[in-house]
């Protein structure tokens, strides 16, 4: 056991982001063995875009959960790749509204299969004693309701008052 995963709740962050990665990069090999090739930090945006085929930036921001400079830098990959394609909205035109192209719901059709064996293996992995899918929508549900920086300063404000 190495130092991070003796320091407990501590490293939460860091154990969860090597999760996250690791996770990433098999998803990739699944994709490449059904000769697909597909950056699984493009599924969001994909993702979100076959259920709601078309939304501007903003929405798809929010949809994602990214701040609007990741959006971004991601719907700029996904257009070199001509995944997607935007237009000028027709009532606002500084706003971009964003769709998939031919070539991007292509590829979700190929994907489509796959994200249900990717589902499953994960669903597999994850469904334990102490489900992981579910608590970490307790925690998100706890940090909505008071987030951890608050938390941290409420503490501190309680150790100074002693």
């Amino acid at each position: 056991m190495n130092v991070i995963d003796q320091s407990g709740i501590l490293a939460i962050s860091t154990r969860l982001q090597r999760l996250a990665d690791q996770i990433r990069k098999e998803g990739q090999e699944v994709y490449r063995l059904h000769g697909i090739d597909f950056e699984p930090k493009w599924f969001p945006v994909i993702y979100t875009l076959h259920h709601k085929p078309l939304l501007s930036v903003v929405e798809i921001a929010n949809e994602i959960g990214y701040a609007h400079p990741s959006t971004i830098s991601l719907l700029k990959e996904l257009e070199a790749k001509k995944l997607i394609q935007s237009r000028k909205d027709k009532t606002d035109t500084r706003k971009r509204m964003i769709q998939l192209s031919d070539k991007g719901r292509q590829l979700v059709t190929r994907m489509l299969p796959v994200w249900s064996l990717i589902a499953e293996a994960i669903t597999d992995m994850t469904n334990t004693s102490n489900n992981l899918l579910k608590a970490i929508g307790e925690v998100e549900l706890q940090m909505e309701q008071h987030s951890f920086l608050d938390r941290a300063k409420a503490l501190m404000d309680a150790k100074k008052s002693v």
